[in-house]
């Protein structure tokens, strides 16, 4: 079985769970998901990252993000549906030293990999300030980039 330490921000949705389920294709896969809310202090970033990719209506909502019981409740959601995909699925919410928790995670559970499966962040993956790109220098297994779909 291969376990994959999954780093996410937001719910996934069905196209997500497909990706993350189907990447080993028939091998089962076991999935420990670390929900990471982006918090206030990343707000400017993610507003350029909405102007520069041309959402100029989202980068007017920034800060509706996921935090408190409503990440919880996006973990909760992303894990059962991992679960209904036919994987194991455990979680927990990420709010202090991302990447230390990130690292302890991967050591705790002997991960074969990490998947950091976010929505495009073009300042931060500019400057290799994106979660992907700190964490291949932190944990110990491959890292995977992905970008996480919208409903």
């Amino acid at each position: 079985m291969i376990t994959t330490v999954l780093m996410i921000e937001k719910p996934l949705v069905s196209a997500d769970v497909e990706l993350v389920t189907t990447l080993h294709g028939d091998e089962p896969v076991s999935f420990v998901v670390l929900m990471q809310p982006r918090g206030d202090q990343d707000r400017l970033l993610r507003a350029l990252d909405d102007v520069a990719l041309g959402e100029l209506e989202e980068a007017v909502r920034e800060g509706e993000e996921p935090s408190g019981g409503a990440a919880e409740r996006a973990l909760d959601v992303s894990l059962k549906q991992l679960r209904e995909a036919g994987t194991e699925a455990v979680g927990q919410l990420i709010e202090e030293h991302p990447l230390q928790v990130l690292t302890s995670v991967a050591e705790e559970t002997n991960a074969d990999e990490v998947i950091v499966l976010t929505a495009p962040h073009l300042v931060e993956e500019f400057f290799h300030r994106d979660w992907a790109s700190r964490a291949r220098h932190k944990v110990g297994v491959p890292v995977l980039k992905l970008f996480a779909h919208t409903e």
